[in-house]
C-alpha cells in the first residue's frame, strides 16, 4: 500500500510539472504574433497566439475598385490563415509536452 501512495505522489508531481510547462508555453504563445496576407499582400492580418487580431493593413489600391465583397473575402482569408498558423503552432508546442496525448483538465 505504501508503494502505491508513493507512485501516486510521483504521478501528481509529474502532472504538476507538465501543467507548469503547459502554462509557460501558453504564456509564450499568447504573446507571439502570426501574420498572413491575401490578394498578393493587398491585405495583411496579424493575430496573437491568444487569438485576437492585433493589426490589419489594407493597401489603398484594394479600395479603388469599391468592391466590398472582395475586400471582405481578402480580410477573412488573411485572418483565417493567421489564426490557423497560430493554432498549428500551439498544437505542435503542446504536443511536445504531452506527447500527443489529450489531457483533460490540464487546459489543452
Amino acid at each position: 500500500m505504501k508503494g502505491m501512495r508513493g507512485g501516486m505522489a510521483q504521478f501528481i508531481k509529474q502532472a504538476n510539472q507538465m501543467q507548469s510547462k503547459i502554462n509557460k508555453i501558453k504564456e509564450d504563445l499568447d504573446s507571439r504574433e502570426f501574420e498572413a496576407s491575401s490578394g498578393g499582400e493587398a491585405v495583411k492580418v496579424i493575430v496573437t497566439g491568444a487569438g485576437s487580431i492585433s493589426n490589419l493593413t489594407i493597401q489603398p489600391e484594394v479600395l479603388e475598385d469599391n468592391d466590398v465583397e472582395m475586400l471582405q473575402d481578402l480580410i477573412l482569408t488573411a485572418a483565417n490563415e493567421a489564426l490557423k498558423a497560430a493554432q498549428t503552432t500551439r498544437d505542435k508546442e503542446m504536443e511536445k509536452v504531452t506527447g500527443g496525448m489529450s489531457l483533460p483538465g490540464l487546459g489543452i
